[in-house]
């Protein structure tokens, strides 16, 4: 039993049952015991592995991408770049070193990096180590100037708040103790508080069990980048996990060594996410004023890039072993079977930047 295995009983048995919004925050991001203040999980060796880590391709195009929006948004200097949930690094690192290469005045932006855990800024430091990164909490924290930002695998690791339909009505979603002390998902308060402050209404209709989720601090992410981006210029790339499932059912899933995982088993040892709801994010940057393009597949944002221009120059000077590696790594990040339809990209940017490249007309 882990020590927030432990904590989260306490808290049950002194409190009640826990929303699994409460749970989710707990997890990941306890100051002492949450997932993303154990050692890092990134990577071959960790329990996940995200696209900048599979190929250099994935955050070279990323960074051209960010260099193309500050060029049409006219070049401002100066401007911020900031990433949002950075990992170890390595989109940025592979990024800069692309923009360095093709636009270099935008490598001159001031690099920001959106990060709480202490482990993975020091990893950051070291991947990032001659581009002077500035570590801050959120998007508050940025100086004034036009935002060019990315976020990739950020929004799904925020709360998630669950809804469920009983044969009472809807009630929130709960972390409960069960028999023998076994952690078990229940049927919690009445939601009507919750559902005012999220600015969200639930069916009247629905079959017992059916699910509904929402995640105020996603949506809310999304309002406060849309606002800074009609404020001040700029724009914004948002990569993740959303849409796979069925309405109606729960999206929340542990990730543990590669392997889906029990959510409630090894806390704090077990990563968590859950599927962005991309509709409802582009809403929220649309009703603060910004321009939204997309959603659209990871392997239609990518491929639209260049990704197979860019496959095709790292394998012509590589060995066959070497190029037998590059395929493998990008068919992963476009193959429909595997990222390339998991996993979605969202421009939001303000309207003075509303062509950018990557997403049909």
């Amino acid at each position: 039993m882990t020590p927030l295995d432990r904590l989260v009983r306490q808290l049950i048995a002194r409190d009640g049952p826990l929303p699994v919004s409460r749970f989710m925050a707990l997890a990941l991001n306890h100051p002492e015991h949450g997932y993303y203040r154990q050692a890092a999980a990134i990577g071959r060796h960790g329990d996940f592995v995200t696209a900048p880590e599979i190929s250099q391709v994935f955050g070279e195009l990323a960074g051209l991408w960010l260099a193309e929006a500050w060029d049409r948004a006219g070049r401002p200097d100066p401007c911020i770049l900031c990433e949002a949930g950075p990992g170890r690094g390595a989109l940025m690192a592979d990024a800069l070193r692309a923009v360095r290469q093709v636009v270099p005045g935008f490598a001159a932006a001031r690099l920001h990096l959106i990060e709480s855990s202490e482990r993975l800024r020091a990893a950051q430091a070291e991947a990032l180590a001659g581009a002077a990164p500035v570590w801050i909490e959120g998007l508050d924290a940025l100086p004034d100037g036009p935002l060019f930002l990315i976020a990739n695998e950020f929004l799904d690791a925020l709360p998630v708040r669950q809804f469920v339909m009983t044969p009472g009505g809807w009630r929130e979603r709960a972390v409960a103790l069960g028999d023998g002390g076994r952690l078990v998902f229940a049927a919690g308060a009445d939601p009507a508080g919750a559902l005012a402050a999220a600015g969200m209404s639930l069916p009247a209709q629905a079959e017992p069990g059916e699910i509904r989720e929402i995640q105020p601090d996603a949506l809310a992410f999304v309002r406060g980048l849309a606002h800074r981006l009609v404020a001040t210029g700029g724009a914004a790339l948002l990569i993740d996990y959303g849409g796979n499932l069925p309405a109606g059912r729960s999206t929340l899933r542990g990730i543990r060594g590669h392997a889906l995982a029990d959510p409630l088993g090894e806390i704090g040892e077990t990563d968590l996410s859950v599927d962005v709801d991309f509709t409802r994010l582009r809403e929220a940057a649309v009703s603060a004023g910004a321009v939204v393009l997309g959603p659209v597949r990871q392997a239609v944002f990518l491929d639209s890039l260049g990704i197979e221009a860019r496959r095709a120059a790292l394998k012509a000077s590589a060995s066959a072993d070497d190029a037998a590696i590059i395929d493998t790594a990008v068919d992963r990040l476009i193959d429909p079977a595997a990222m390339g339809s998991a996993f979605k990209a969202m421009a939001v940017a303000a309207p003075s930047c509303a062509s950018l490249p990557g997403f049909a007309a």
